[in-house]
């Protein structure tokens, strides 16, 4: 078998090409939130933390797909910045709650319109029939290989806003 066909086995799987399409969702995202400084998986914390103040750290990496190690990152940079504040959990001092700080807030709200800018971005090439139809995809894959992923992912609320444009 010929070297390059093989490479065209690789460039047509569907884990190449997804690490590729997350590796250009990325790029948009950070080229998109410049201005605002955050990245797609700090969007995400401060979408959470919006909509369910006061979650604790293992909760809100759930909520997000996120191992501990990932959210606990995340999270230190975040605080760093004066953007979420941490505190023991009311229910279980052991435990830490997370909510937004103004600063967070203020930055989420100035982060909506180029988040939601990233989002048009990467749709772009696609019509709307074929955004619909991809995301349907995406959603029938990750929801069938849930018991796969290194990380759960249990959703703060399902009944919540459409997808959210995090560019991720």
């Amino acid at each position: 078998m010929p070297a390059h066909h093989k490479l065209t086995q690789l460039y047509a799987r569907p884990g190449f090409l997804l690490r590729r399409a997350h590796q250009i969702s990325t790029a948009v995202f950070e080229d998109e939130c410049r201005s605002v400084g955050l990245t797609p998986a700090q969007f995400g914390v401060l979408s959470v933390l919006r909509a369910t103040p006061g979650l604790d750290q293992s909760t809100l990496a759930r909520a997000l797909g996120f191992d501990k190690v990932t959210v606990l990152r995340v999270l230190r940079g975040l605080e760093t910045r004066g953007l979420i504040e941490r505190a023991p959990a009311p229910a279980s001092r052991r435990n830490l709650a997370v909510s937004l700080s103004a600063a967070g807030l203020d930055l989420l709200k100035q982060a909506q319109q180029p988040a939601d800018r990233a989002y048009d971005r990467l749709m772009a090439p696609l019509n709307k029939a074929q955004q619909a139809q991809l995301l349907e995809l995406l959603q029938l894959l990750t929801t069938g290989l849930e018991n796969d992923a290194r990380a759960a992912f249990v959703p703060q609320d399902k009944e919540a806003d459409a997808p959210s444009p995090t560019g991720s």
